[in-house]
């Protein structure tokens, strides 16, 4: 009957009962079977008198009928028990019902109905059905769109879909339902299936109106009932068309129906009660505040949980925690409550923060502070701001003394923040301290910063970093020439995310000048391709603008150009005119300093030595960092072609670098060989020798200039073309290979030495009484080295060191 074309009787190969609930259609499918007999029909309405059944049942037997009776679940049993029998004596039957039989007498006259034919269950309508019901009320050629909208807000309920498709213009369906624009028949239709239920059900139902998309138990608490009310009333709901079948949730059109029905005194109460309801349901706080912003819920309450979910997010996803701190202010928090989680979020996001007004917890205020000082290349407010903090504060604040040359100092809040009765301190925060108070042996720092690194990664501490340690343990593994780690730690930190936005910029640009250093041009220009979000470049913090302009320098010095490199001068001289100058720039500040000697204005730089040259001195001139600042010198020497003050600067470079490491060892021959070269004085062999040491610890740009300026200056023209082939050769190997060449020479002698130790099977304590070092500065050295080989178990690293070449002989 349904699709099998006309049918002269209800019998076994047809519909003879049509199941749906409350606006699935039911009536309608009735009319369709009916139009489809070619007999004729007597309906019955339901509930009726005996007498007047009687009188319909007599009839239709005397004519031949079939008896229709629609809503059969609206009449009584003796209704039921005379319909029944008069099927049993073969009178043919149509009824319509709702899906759940609650009486016997019913289920009886269902029985013997449906033997005779089949059962049309019938469930939402499809794509197709809802065109047929939006043609029907007159919108000729409904398009994709509106089809779509009517379904979805509907529910694919027949008698809404109706009701929306009469009374709603075209393409306006789903703007029209969520402004509250309800059809006037679809409001009277919810109004009549309201109208019976109990208080009870009817609590449940405006909160059910919302459409969350929480448990019952939130619900019952919402309403003020019991959890079975909650079950029982949804029951209720979708036998009467106002939840679809197959769904949990009241029909949208239906909701948004009861929502314009309530007072706005009543509608606030609702979500306040919501509200509550969930924040002491224990939910997660993300979860409840996207379920109330969803509802549109503006209460004190639903403000408390925006804000708790904009606590929640600020150190994991500031950008979303900025704008729940904006809906807390909409639903009526006070801008002071959240003044100071805003302005934690706003710094990681490197967004422009005013703090003037803004209170709260003291050390989270102090961490800000000095976050955004760092950011601003002030690690010297930064320093005074963490003074005195408690945990976290007392971490960073080793750092920060770091950066202004107080080892003392750092060392002081390292112990603080070890011995803080206040919970501890994270373990990448304490790491980072540790590292800070080492500032005296920049290669003893890199473990520790690595540890600090991937601490973080693991547990990302729930506080605005001044620094990250993947960036500052990539600024010491630059001093080491350990570029491979340093690239390492910068791509781990980007993966990771650690710091918020702000410092994946920084990430990004200290991935692209650590390349650029080693002579990757190519791969440093890739970092600084816009990316898919161009405006997350829009607030480079002081600190970025001034990396960028190095990275700006550096480039257009090592391809000669000077109006990019006068142009990247001009953009940042004010920058330093503000003297923001810190240790771990060092070699930032190199490239802009060696520029502006390029440029012939180096009297405007000098500030900037002077301050190096004080920040060095401060922390107890330890050999690394007077080498680092010695090499700025000699390289200004070499660009003002002063061979009388490079001579003199690079015998006192030679000296410090004698107690340093391998790359400052390679800078201090380097400089000497400078000084010889600016004199005349052209030794091909030895110029050959130290350009390798030099390429070898990541300075191949200094290596081929060093070189280059040999041939130029010698007078033998065999020896300048030795010279020239071999700068070639360096350039040419800045420009590629630069993975495997961060792989060769990875390990430092002494690095080299404590691996043979291991692969004899010393101990920790025995290497160290063998080298006169610490049993922990032996674990730093091991835990670097296995780093450095990207060993992740004991047996791989123990693999490494019998392949790596001077290990085993």
């Amino acid at each position: 009957m349904q699709a099998h074309g006309q049918m002269t009787t209800p019998g076994a190969d047809a519909t003879t009962v049509v199941v749906g609930v409350d606006g699935a259609g039911r009536s309608r499918r009735l009319r369709d079977l009916a139009a489809a007999l070619d007999r004729p029909v007597r309906w019955v309405t339901l509930p009726s008198s005996d007498a007047d059944l009687d009188l319909v049942l007599t009839d239709a037997r005397a004519a031949g009928a079939v008896v229709i009776v629609d809503d059969a679940h609206h009449g009584q049993p003796s209704s039921w028990r005379a319909l029944a029998a008069a099927a049993r004596a073969g009178q043919a039957m149509l009824i319509a019902r709702r899906p759940v039989v609650r009486a016997v007498e019913l289920a009886d006259l269902d029985q013997v109905v449906a033997a005779a034919g089949t059962v049309d269950q019938l469930g939402p309508l499809d794509a197709a059905g809802v065109a047929a019901v939006v043609t029907e009320a007159g919108v000729t050629e409904p398009d994709e769109d509106t089809i779509e909208e009517i379904r979805t807000a509907s529910g694919g309920m027949a008698a809404v879909a109706a009701s929306l498709a009469t009374a709603t213009s075209r393409g306006s369906v789903a703007s029209a339902t969520s402004r509250g624009l309800v059809p006037a028949a679809l409001r009277a239709r919810v109004q009549r299936r309201l109208a019976g239920l109990p208080a009870d059900g009817a609590a449940v139902t405006q909160v059910l109106a919302l459409l969350l998309d929480v448990p019952d138990s939130v619900v019952a608490r919402a309403a003020g009932v019991t959890v079975a009310t909650v079950a029982d009333t949804s029951n209720v709901l979708q036998e009467r068309g106002m939840i679809a079948p197959g769904s949990a949730s009241l029909i949208p059109a239906v909701a948004a129906a009861i929502r314009t029905d309530l007072p706005v005194v009543v509608r606030r109460q609702l979500h306040d009660r919501v509200a509550t309801a969930l924040l002491d349901s224990g939910t997660d706080p993300l979860l409840a505040a996207v379920q109330l912003r969803r509802a549109r819920v503006r209460t004190p309450t639903a403000a408390v949980a925006y804000a708790r979910a904009a606590d929640h997010l600020r150190f994991r996803d500031p950008d979303a925690a900025v704008s729940w701190y904006d809906a807390a202010v909409e639903a009526g928090a006070q801008p002071a409550a959240v003044d100071l989680g805003r302005a934690e979020a706003a710094t990681q996001l490197g967004t422009p923060v005013d703090l003037t007004g803004v209170s709260g917890e003291p050390a989270r205020l102090a961490v800000v502070v000095a976050a955004i000082a760092a950011q601003q290349g002030r690690w010297d407010r930064a320093a005074e701001a963490l003074a005195d903090a408690d945990r976290p504060g007392a971490a960073l604040a080793a750092v920060a003394w770091a950066a202004t040359g107080h080892p003392e100092r750092a060392g002081d809040a390292a112990r603080r923040a070890r011995t803080e009765p206040s919970g501890g301190t994270p373990e990448a925060l304490a790491r980072l301290a540790e590292a800070a108070a080492g500032l005296a042996e920049p290669e003893a720092m890199l473990p520790l910063l690595i540890e600090s690194a991937e601490a973080a990664q693991r547990t990302p501490p729930d506080v605005v970093l001044p620094d990250s340690p993947h960036a500052l343990g990539a600024l010491v593994a630059g001093l080491a020439g350990d570029v491979s780690t340093a690239e390492r730690l910068l791509l781990a930190g980007l993966a990771a995310g650690v710091g918020g936005p702000v410092t994946a910029r920084r990430h990004q640009l200290l991935l692209a000048f650590t390349r650029m250093r080693a002579g990757r041009y190519d791969t440093a220009a890739a970092e600084l391709a816009p990316g898919p979000d161009p405006t997350a470049w829009d607030h480079p913090t002081a600190r970025d603008q001034l990396l960028a302009a190095a990275l700006a320098a550096g480039m257009a010095r090592r391809s000669g150009d000077v109006a990019r490199m006068r142009e990247a001068w001009n953009g940042v001289e004010t920058q330093l005119a503000r003297r923001a100058v810190d240790l771990f720039a060092i070699e930032v500040l190199e490239e802009l300093v060696v520029t502006a000697a390029r440029l012939r204005r180096m009297v405007r730089a000098q500030p900037v030595m002077d301050v190096l040259d004080d920040l060095v001195a401060r922390a107890g001139d330890p050999p690394t960092w007077v080498v680092a600042v010695g090499w700025i010198r000699v390289q200004v020497a070499v660009a003002l072609e002063d061979a009388a003050t490079a001579a003199t600067l690079a015998g006192e470079l030679a000296t410090a670098a004698t107690l340093a490491g391998p790359r400052q060892r390679a800078q201090g021959a380097a400089a000497l060989a400078w000084a010889d070269v600016l004199a005349g004085k052209v030794d091909v062999d030895r110029v050959c020798s130290v350009a390798g040491d030099l390429a070898t610890n990541q300075l191949p740009w200094d290596a081929s200039r060093l070189v280059g300026q040999a041939a130029i200056r010698t007078t033998d023209a065999t020896a300048a073309r030795r010279l020239l082939e071999h700068a070639r050769g360096l350039s040419a190997a800045e420009v590629g290979g630069g993975e495997q060449r961060g792989r060769a020479g990875v390990l430092s002698e002494r690095e080299i030495a404590v691996g043979r130790m291991v692969l004899e099977g010393r101990t920790q304590r025995e290497i160290g009484s063998q080298l006169y070092l610490s049993p922990k500065t032996v674990e730093h050295h091991v835990a670097r080295m296995r780093t450095k080989l990207d060993a992740s178990s004991r047996a791989e690293f123990l693999a490494a060191l019998r392949e790596h070449p001077g290990v085993v002989d």
